[in-house]
């Protein structure tokens, strides 16, 4: 098996290093990662300047760019040839419900899928064990089981590991329905050691039951000590809705 493997906590982080060489029993990993975090890069691209690639070491290559360059990078232009699978992983902490939408982790495993890659992204739901050895455990498993059973075509598998002291303390696996989750969305106002004023966005996940994140929501699955495995579809197109609409008129003049 031909595995690429990328991030969004860059070529250096712990995650990525363990999940090399867990995967490494399953075939040839080539690494394709961006030279530093990104996190929160979401899907984004780098259009305006040149991206600069570092070969680290044999079949490990650093990107000063986004976890999307990376991985086109890694599939147009690095490989030898297309690899069998993209792994994304494994991100220093949770990608949960509303999560995806920003995450540099899932992005990467998006682009795989875009390019025709089975892809998978794997994160740790950090608690205090920062036990990578786990979730690379789990990922191995999981890519086995793309690999003999393939994905549809347009569809990502969104892996979320609880964070534990050893595998023994997981309780199973549940394939999960993207849940809710949300922040308090706290803006600090600072200023330089000029004067000139600056923010930072921050904030925490906030809990609320109004939410409607029952048992089978991959942040009630983690929660709970099982590893969430969440299918997620490229296609974005709200068929109901435009089953609804598609009739009516919008008036221009």
């Amino acid at each position: 098996m031909r595995i690429l493997l990328s991030n969004d906590d860059g070529v250096y982080a712990a995650g990525i290093n363990v999940l090399r060489r867990f995967l490494s029993q399953l075939g040839e990993v080539f690494v394709v990662a961006p030279d530093r975090e990104k996190s929160a890069a979401s899907h984004s691209l780098t259009l305006h300047r040149p991206l600069k690639v570092k070969e680290v070491e044999e079949k490990v290559w650093a990107v000063d760019g986004t976890p999307t360059d990376a991985v086109i990078l890694g599939i147009n232009k690095l490989l030898p040839e297309k690899p069998d699978i993209v792994v994304s992983g494994i991100n220093d902490g949770p990608n949960l419900g509303d999560d995806i939408t920003y995450s540099g982790t899932v992005a990467a495993a998006m682009e795989g899928t875009i390019l025709g890659v089975p892809s998978i992204a794997v994160s740790l739901a950090v608690a205090g064990y920062k036990n990578f050895e786990v979730a690379a455990q789990i990922a191995v498993k999981v890519v086995q089981w793309v690999a003999e059973r393939k994905l549809p075509q347009g569809v990502l598998l969104n892996v979320n590991v609880p964070d534990v002291e050893n595998i023994e303390r997981i309780r199973g696996v549940k394939w999960t329905r993207q849940g809710r989750r949300i922040y308090t969305d706290y803006i600090y106002e600072l200023k330089d050691p000029r004067g000139n004023v600056y923010y930072w966005i921050g904030g925490i996940p906030v809990d609320d039951e109004r939410l409607g994140n029952d048992s089978n929501t991959d942040i009630e699955a983690v929660k709970k000590g099982y590893v969430s495995i969440t299918p997620i579809k490229l296609e974005l197109t709200d068929f109901d809705f435009l089953e609804k609409v598609k009739g009516e008129e919008i008036k221009l003049w």
